[in-house]
């Protein structure tokens, strides 16, 4: 067995990028950055003001100063004249500061009023400050500015950056297509007419979903039955993906067929077995030149191997670092045994005090089998080899979930 950081390592490590494509900006949340965005136009693209009020000279715009307004910005609406000595010209928020002016008087902070001859005029009640209220061109990001770096997975808040960037196609990495395998002569699917002795399948879907959350394309291709023909077949028609995962048949029972059919149609196992609990029987390798993954077949063994190497892997194929899960300080609510030779990851609820501090609640029963655990739990409290016995206070590190 080895260890769960040299089980990463070795999967990190093995795994390249997809290939790249351009997409529009509308498509591109959770897409990974292939390459650096760049600003074609800067914003603001002029000086423009944050406020509705008067654009005026601040030397001019004095307490008590009465100012000619000849003439009106408004956002869309920029006015091209200047404002001179003794001016003024009405703003409204977002509008193009005209020529001349260097400072903001809100409308609030003024008076309007009549000029002669028809004209208009404003009193102004309260003295600009140089450059007051006043967006500077550019002040946000300029043309030719790298922006956002790649690879960056992208999010909502990026998007409107980006367009805001007036990049209307990126260059992205491919989302990856993995293909999900159950085995097993036990397994149906949800909906299916469940025998005596047999069980619906969770790891299917679940996994699915768990491809799907990670920003790739999950292909199911259904349950192999417990004989080589059934596994070998469907292992090779699963064409044009860039992971496949199985789930089940990887242990050392009679009916655990991974390993030794799919080698004998092209994998070449890297390493299998892991020192961890859930989770030791995992197999990795490469099968005719994509990544494969041989997870248990225990739900929660096999979703727990999926976060901690599927996971990675899958953000390797987006070209990101595929750094392992992140991790929380937080405090135990309960005492744990000492440890032995594998690495514990315990289902726990997490839960903030008044003081914001976490406090970990690992479940008392630790059942691989039991997915309502995994579903209702926050977290994954890490108990590394040999630790010895924890007490009740004591700081561990969490997965968040």
């Amino acid at each position: 067995m080895i260890s769960v950081s040299e089980a990463r390592a070795k999967i990190v490590g093995a795994v390249t990028p997809v290939g790249t494509e351009s997409i529009s900006v509308l498509e591109s949340l959770g897409r990974v950055l292939a390459e650096n965005a760049v600003a074609r136009i800067s914003h603001p693209a002029a000086n423009v003001s944050a406020m509705d009020g008067y654009a005026v000279r601040a030397a001019d715009a004095t307490l008590n100063a009465t100012l000619k307004v000849t003439g009106t910005s408004a956002a869309g609406h920029p006015w091209d004249g200047s404002v001179g000595h003794g001016e003024a010209a009405r703003i409204f928020t977002g509008a193009h500061v005209p020529n001349g002016a260097d400072a903001i008087v809100l409308q609030e902070d003024a008076t309007a009023g009549d000029g002669p001859a028809g004209t208009k005029s404003v009193a102004i009640n309260e003295a600009a400050i140089l450059g007051k209220h006043i967006r500077p061109q550019g002040q946000d990001f300029k043309t030719g500015e790298t922006v956002l770096h790649a690879p960056r997975r992208i999010s909502f808040r990026d998007v409107g950056l980006l367009a805001a960037m007036n990049l209307p196609h990126l260059n992205v990495y491919k989302r990856p297509r993995v293909g999900v395998l159950s085995t097993g002569d036990e397994v149906v699917m949800p909906g299916d007419d469940v025998k005596h002795g047999q069980l619906v399948s969770a790891n299917g879907p679940g996994l699915c979903a768990f491809v799907a959350a990670m920003g790739a394309t999950p292909v199911h291709l259904g349950i192999a039955r417990d004989d080589a023909t059934s596994l070998a077949a469907m292992a090779n028609a699963a064409t044009n993906i860039d992971m496949l995962i199985t789930t089940g048949g990887v242990s050392v029972g009679d009916h655990d067929l991974i390993a030794k059919v799919l080698g004998e149609n092209g994998l070449n196992v890297d390493f299998h077995k892991i020192a961890m609990r859930p989770g030791k029987p995992l197999l990795f390798g490469n099968l005719k030149g994509i990544p494969f993954f041989g997870l248990p077949g225990n739900p929660v063994s096999a979703m727990v191997c999926a976060i901690l190497y599927a996971g990675p892997a899958l953000a390797r194929l987006q070209g990101l670092e595929g750094a392992a899960p992140a991790t929380v300080k937080a405090r135990l609510s309960v005492g744990l045994k000492a440890n032995d030779k594998r690495e514990d990851f315990l289902r726990a609820t997490l839960e903030r005090t008044a003081a914001g501090e976490l406090i970990a609640t690992p479940y008392p029963k630790q059942d691989s089998a039991m997915i309502t655990t995994l579903a209702k739990a926050d977290g994954l409290v890490i108990r590394p080899p040999f630790a010895p016995q924890a007490v009740a206070g004591e700081i561990v590190d969490v997965i968040t979930l």
